[in-house]
């Protein structure tokens, strides 16, 4: 990785202004479909940080917050199939309205073992929201019902994607060159 992070970037797939926008969209489709309804926003930590404020905040009624942190990956650029919850949630999720906030959803086997955690928790209900959706990677199907952006099998970085923890504070989402990663 050069010192300057742009030197890294192939090319921009969304800047800050479309992020901007399109998480104003979701957020308003999510206060109208849980209205009168709490919801419990889970973030996955590290990459849905962005995401979960900026999503937080065009909802427009009680949204509580918490983390989870799981790992699939390690410093590898594909998932490896096995997760661990690094992190668990300080909240009880029993009888809520949980909303899965993801960065990008590339095979499907993380969420989908969250899925079947949280719901051994027996919420109310459970929806997943995804900034990006990669289905060309997917190996088990899960249910979106917020979908940001559906892209191809790029390596994205920027606005909470990283690449061994670097890039994550771009404020755009980007692709990022091969030449960085490889070797």
């Amino acid at each position: 990785m050069s010192n300057n992070m742009m030197d890294d970037v192939e090319k921009i797939l969304f800047s800050e202004e479309e992020l901007t926008a399109r998480i104003r969209e979701m957020g308003a489709a999510i206060t109208a479909d849980y209205a009168g309804k709490e919801i419990l926003m889970i973030g996955i930590l590290r990459g849905a940080v962005f995401f979960m404020a900026d999503l937080a905040r065009a909802v427009k009624q009680t949204v509580a917050i918490d983390f989870m942190a799981v790992s699939s990956y390690g410093a590898a650029t594909s998932s490896s199939g096995v997760v661990r919850i690094l992190k668990d949630l300080d909240e009880d999720v029993a009888n809520k309205h949980v909303l899965i906030v993801e960065d990008i959803i590339d095979s499907g086997l993380t969420l989908n073992y969250l899925m079947e955690n949280l719901w051994s928790r027996k919420p109310a209900s459970i929806k997943i929201c995804t900034l990006l959706n990669k289905p060309e990677r997917r190996k088990v199907e899960v249910p979106i019902a917020y979908n940001g952006f559906t892209i191809p099998d790029y390596f994205v970085i920027g606005y909470g994607l990283d690449y061994a923890e670097k890039y994550r504070n771009l404020p755009f989402i980007g692709v990022l060159k091969p030449e960085a990663y490889a070797g």
